[in-house]
């Protein structure tokens, strides 16, 4: 069984354990564990899910498959990128599974359920930012339908950055 929910700010504590348990397998190895160990610790605590979900430009939703949370999504609406010259377009920040679920099409769903919230929400596109280096991901960007516009710098730490794709996808 699946659901997906909107998560509220009693979810900021889950989101950050999940946030953790997500962002390692994809991206623990793009940087020194110093430089991963010092972004999650800024990034993903308690606090600042807590201030993001009481901003209601910050979409995330929680993705449970047979009664346990497996993933999850934020989106912003209305953030325009300097690559695309469209107003009214979504940014899909993140979208992220345990790795244990990784191959079932969950992902998929996920992202369907985002598209249709964004065509909800009078956008008329999404665009996202990816690692170069995440060929599954980029595979399953570019399946969907996502062309590269541009690039883009992940900062990780002071002292590193990852070189990232910006793609978009027009509804």
């Amino acid at each position: 069984m699946i659901t997906i929910r909107k998560a509220s700010v009693n979810d900021a504590d889950l989101l950050s354990k999940l946030s953790i348990e997500t962002f390692l397998p994809a991206h623990g190895h793009s940087a020194s564990k110093n430089d991963i160990d010092s972004y999650i610790s800024e990034n993903f605590t308690t606090k600042n899910f807590t201030k993001e979900l009481s901003n209601e430009n910050h979409q995330y939703y929680l993705f449970s498959y047979n009664n346990k949370i497996v993933g999850y999504s934020k989106v912003v609406f209305n953030l325009t990128c300097e690559n695309i010259d469209s107003e009214n377009i979504s940014y899909l920040s993140r979208i992220y599974f345990l790795k244990e679920y990784y191959g079932l099409g969950l992902a998929k769903q996920l992202f369907d359920f985002n598209i249709q919230l964004c065509k909800e929400n009078n956008q008329i596109g999404m665009w996202l930012k990816v690692w170069i280096e995440n060929k599954r991901a980029i595979q399953f960007y570019k399946k969907i339908g996502f062309t590269i516009v541009g690039k883009s710098d992940f900062r990780i730490s002071e002292n590193h950055s990852n070189p990232n794709h910006v793609m978009y996808l027009a509804f």
